[in-house]
Parts: C-alpha cells; sequence; structure tokens
C-alpha cells in the first residue's frame, strides 16, 4: 500500500540556506516539523533534505537506522527522534539567533525538568489520543466519542498550566514548539472528527498563538493525515495509535 505524498523539494522557508557556511560544520535536516520550528526559531544555519521515510533509502537509513524522522547531521554526526534533535538544537546552538532566544529556561533547572515532563506528556498522551481520534472509523458508535473526549480531556490538562501567551509565559519555548504541530493540525479532527477549539478554550487561546507564528509554517497535511483518516495501519505511528501505544 502507497505512503502518503511528500513534497519532492523543500518549501517555505527551507529554501532558504546560509551562504558560505563551512561545509565542515554543516548541519543537515532530514523533514520533521517540531525539529524544523526549532531551526526556524533559533535561525540555525541548515541545509535541508526532503526524504519518504517508506522508501527506506540508503542515505537516510545510515542516518536513522529505525527510519524515522526528523534526523539530522552535525560536524559528521547523525541524531534523530524529533525530542533527541531538538533539545541537542537547544544545548549545541543556545545563542544563535539574533535576540539570543533560548527554547529551554536557561537559568532555571527545576523550570526545564518542568518543560521536560509536559514535553513526555504531549508525547504519551496528546499526540496519541490525537492520532486514535483521527482512525476512529464509527460515526455514531462510543469509539469516536470516547477519543473525542480522551483528546481534548488532554489538551485541557496541558493547556491548563500555560502561564501566558505561551507555556511559560511571554517567551515561546520547546514545550510551544513541540505542541505547535497539532495547533495548525487539529482543522482536520474539526473537518472530520467534529472537534472545536472553542469546547477547550485554554487551547484556542494557545493554538492561535502558536499557528501565527512564522516558524509554524501552516501548510494543508489533509493528504498526509489521510492514511489515519481511514485507519490504514501500514505507518509506524498508525500502529501504535491503534494499540494505545506512544507515538515514536
Amino acid at each position: 500500500m502507497p505512503g502518503p505524498v511528500y513534497h519532492p523539494v523543500a518549501t517555505g522557508a527551507a529554501r532558504t540556506t546560509v551562504e558560505n557556511h563551512s561545509q565542515k560544520e554543516e548541519l543537515v535536516f532530514w523533514a520533521g516539523w517540531r525539529s524544523w520550528i526549532v531551526l526556524e526559531e533559533k535561525e540555525i544555519p541548515y541545509t535541508y533534505r526532503e526524504t519518504n521515510p517508506y522508501l527506506k533509502e540508503p542515505e537516510f537509513i545510515a542516518i536513522s537506522p529505525s527510519g524515522l524522522i526528523p534526523a539530522i547531521q552535525h560536524r559528521g554526526k547523525p541524531l534523530h527522534d524529533s525530542i533527541v534533535v531538538s533539545e541537542y538544537l537547544e544545548e549545541a546552538f543556545p545563542l544563535s539567533n539574533t535576540n539570543n532566544d533560548v527554547l529551554l529556561p536557561s537559568s532555571d533547572p527545576y523550570l526545564r525538568g518542568i518543560a521536560r515532563i509536559w514535553i513526555d506528556y504531549i508525547n504519551k498522551k496528546v499526540v496519541p489520543s490525537f492520532f486514535r481520534l483521527l482512525q476512529a472509523q464509527s460515526t455514531e458508535g462510543s469509539e469516536r466519542r470516547i477519543a473525542l473526549t480522551e483528546f481534548k480531556s488532554a489538551l485541557k490538562e496541558i493547556s491548563s498550566h500555560r502561564k501566558g501567551p505561551y507555556f511559560f509565559g511571554s517567551d515561546f519555548s520547546l514545550v510551544d514548539a513541540v505542541i505547535a504541530p497539532w495547533a495548525v493540525r487539529d482543522f482536520i479532527i474539526h473537518e472530520y472528527r467534529d472537534f472545536n477549539r472553542e469546547d477547550v478554550p485554554d487551547w484556542k487561546d494557545w493554538a492561535e498563538k502558536l499557528e501565527s507564528r512564522p516558524s509554524v509554517d501552516r501548510e494543508k497535511y489533509v493528504d498526509f493525515n489521510g492514511t489515519f483518516l481511514r485507519n490504514e495501519g501500514h505507518s509506524v505511528p498508525g500502529r501504535a495509535a491503534s494499540r494505545g501505544q506512544e507515538i515514536p
């Protein structure tokens, strides 16, 4: 069964690379939305590589043996997994952008711990419940209602701990970057699964703030998420979601 359709070339902000960047220091990035947001927020020079992970191309498998995105190669060394990559970018390029912004609270180890707790919550609660709702096929039975309630509950819990426009207050953080793709994607479950942002008021305000950032490129994801809407379990995330497991 064919996988989802991907762009054959870089799009949007990924078209821009920094000239005269040292090849020895080059950071090569294979697509993954969370880490892409971090790259753009921190204004890190990078070269973009488009890949279809379902094809298991040798060059990509050498970087990410599990075949999952995102993946990077920096100074000739590979890393994969969206959270690992995002935290690496934060540590390797702490003051890379013109505003010297950091995405994890730099002066308070406790707050960094809190950030990691909520990032873990997003991965274990918000993301799996989103995909379970996306895959729920019954229109009148309990499956979709349960999934919808579960997703709204997960959003309400994390949104209630937000301290301001963003999770920690006025500054965009790694917690915001990790949940931002689901702010942009929730139009899919609004259209196809009866989800309304207004049912989770704290989420509505946060989601609108997240999707307004230039780093959060607002593309349409119906083609990609069509495999989940049809509950086609050939993908790793699809199989994990259907089993109630954490999305890898």
